[in-house]
């Protein structure tokens, strides 16, 4: 992994108006860096604000506030048709529901090459159909797939699919928004072994968003854990595990079962009450030591720094 970044998410807000009174912040000032070559996992339970921190990302939402830096270039600035082109040819998404981000009318050859087509990548139909083969055979699946219709698949499948169609433009950075949580168990891990050697393969940089925090420690390098729409905490994979610092974070790891009945006879569940950990209006994202960032006021940085 290289230390150059290739996106900088500074203070992003995402701000919903329900027509009333009430505004729902579903992202609320984070902020967090990803470099070229690594995965960074974004975790934390429905509704926390994960998924709409992708879509704002990759500008299927505008911004409330704040900046999306990717190479350098402000995502949410005024950008022409030529610019906002070559950014979508850079950054794209793998979504979360396998059934319905494929669209029905259209058979997997014209799913694929639709990309290509956009972008002017091919202008030959007998090598676009070709490149359509060479992405379906990546992701495993076999070039007599390309005559059929979604409906025609698993959800396993279809996720396939979604993954060679986001890769038929040649993109550098990947947003997989929950792209497992959708599949059998016995499948998610063929589809994250999968994303883990397409990484090597084709030099990509990965956000990868989901709940389930042992999946994501196997895939990421870096993993921020969002509650309520703001980070709580963000650390290197192996140290966040290791070592937990805020309240939210222990309890999502308590949830982990493990294939040991004695473990599982004893484990106990940890509950998050946010009332008990101090009004985080006041709290603000701190590095403990380098690399480990909790969100925590004054006396509890004292007091994780004692900890140390």
């Amino acid at each position: 992994m290289s230390k150059e970044k290739i996106l900088e998410v500074k203070n992003l807000k995402q701000h919903f108006d329900t027509g009333g009174k009430t505004t729902i912040k579903a992202v609320d000032g984070i902020s967090f860096d990803i470099y070229k070559g690594e995965t960074f996992g974004l975790v934390g339970e429905s509704g926390c604000g994960k998924s709409t921190t992708g879509r704002t990302i990759i500008r299927l939402y505008d911004a409330t506030d704040g900046e999306v830096i990717f190479k350098g270039e402000n995502v949410h600035g005024k950008k022409s048709k030529k610019e906002l082109k070559s950014f979508n040819q850079n950054m794209q998404m793998i979504f979360q529901d396998p059934y319905a981000s494929l669209n029905p009318r259209m058979t997997v050859r014209e799913i694929v090459a639709e990309g290509i087509h956009i972008h002017g990548l091919i202008k030959d139909e007998a090598a676009i159909t070709k490149r359509v083969h060479e992405l379906l055979e990546t992701v495993g699946l076999n070039k007599e797939h390309a005559s059929r219709f979604p409906h025609e698949f698993s959800g396993g499948q279809r996720q396939r699919i979604g993954i060679a169609r986001a890769l038929a433009v040649d993109p550098e950075f990947i947003i997989a928004d929950e792209p497992i949580s959708a599949l059998d168990v016995s499948i998610q891990a063929q589809v994250v072994n999968l994303l883990k050697d397409l990484q090597k393969q084709h030099d990509l940089t990965y956000l990868f968003i989901a709940h389930d925090l042992s999946m994501v420690k196997y895939i990421s390098d870096r993993i921020a854990v969002m509650y309520a729409g703001r980070i709580v905490e963000l650390a290197d994979s192996d140290e966040l595990y290791k070592n937990p610092m805020h309240p939210y974070t222990k309890s999502l790891l308590s949830a982990i079962p493990l294939p040991d009945p004695d473990y599982e006879r004893n484990r106990r569940r940890i509950t998050y009450d946010p009332s008990q950990y101090e009004s985080s209006e006041h709290a603000s994202f701190r590095e403990i030591k380098e690399g480990h960032w909790v969100l925590c006021t004054d006396k509890q940085f004292a007091k994780l720094q004692a900890s140390i």
